[in-house]
């Protein structure tokens, strides 16, 4: 199947929530105010709760505990809520996949690391709204997914990676393209922000044809948390391509720290991204 026939299905196949949807157009309307936006989060029990706990999650690490959506507002922001608003509605919309195919807690686990080490990786170069950063790497494979339901026998041919090959590679192999292209097209058709989309669209691009900063961190990141989630198949650091670690003046120690950062926080913050987790609404 072609890639824009894929990103076809899989968007009538996988819908966000109708208060995601609505909190964007609220978002796109520069009419609209922060009290417009609690009433919109309030209405729905499930993203009101989500957001709370990412509020009162170590992402953030306010010393006093967020009761409210209108405080959470004020003091996370209004677009830090709506980028983790946006988080929960596609990780929410992928609530039903199965997981006979692929080990889902795995899948999560290795996005999860991914986001994290990218949002520390921002707040690093001091990068305006890392949170972005945070979502393109929470959403950065599901690509994966979505050929999980639509050509499973070709995605089960891309689950057999090994010390070989590489996902990417074995992606492009067998499908003519990387589950992160598939990906940021998604994405991009959900109307979800440029800079989300655009980071992930080149993670598994030559990082001399990579021009922003921002892709070149959450490039970074995706390998780290490869080698980091699959630790029996890399060894550390195998996948990170030096030219990257140059050009962001990042010595081992660097990358050491940030791992070890992302995997004390990634427990936690599994519970708040993993689908598993929205099943008791």
């Amino acid at each position: 199947m072609k890639l824009e026939s894929l990103v076809a299905e899989a968007e009538s196949l996988f819908v966000l929530p109708d208060s995601v949807t609505r909190l964007k157009a609220c978002m796109d309307d520069s009419a609209s105010s922060i009290e417009d936006m609690g009433t919109i989060i309030s209405t729905d029990p499930a993203l009101a709760t989500q957001l709370l706990k990412i509020a009162n999650s170590s992402l953030y690490r306010f010393p006093n505990k967020i009761e409210t959506i209108p405080r959470a507002l004020q003091v996370v922001g209004t677009r830090s809520a709506y980028d983790m608003a946006l988080a929960y509605g596609v990780s929410h919309a992928f609530k039903d996949i199965s997981g006979t195919l692929i080990d889902l807690d795995k899948f999560w686990e290795q996005s999860v690391s991914c986001a994290l080490l990218a949002k520390h990786l921002g707040e690093r170069y001091r990068i305006k709204d890392a949170e972005r950063l945070f979502v393109s790497g929470l959403l950065h494979n599901i690509g994966e997914l979505v050929a999980i339901s639509v050509v499973p026998e070709q995605a089960k041919k891309c689950l057999k990676f090994n010390k070989d090959i590489t996902p990417a590679n074995l992606q492009h192999a067998v499908l003519g393209f990387h589950y992160t292209t598939l990906s940021a097209l998604l994405i991009k058709k959900w109307g979800l922000p440029e800079p989300i989309w655009q980071a992930i669209r080149t993670i598994n691009y030559d990082p001399a044809d990579i021009t922003e900063l921002e892709g070149h961190i959450l490039q970074l990141a995706y390998s780290l948390a490869l080698d980091n989630i699959n630790s029996d198949i890399y060894p550390a650091y195998s996948n990170v391509n030096p030219h990257t670690q140059t050009l962001l003046d990042l010595e081992r120690a660097d990358l050491e720290e940030a791992l070890d950062i992302s995997n004390i926080q990634c427990l936690g913050i599994l519970s708040l991204f993993n689908p598993t987790a929205f099943m008791m609404y």
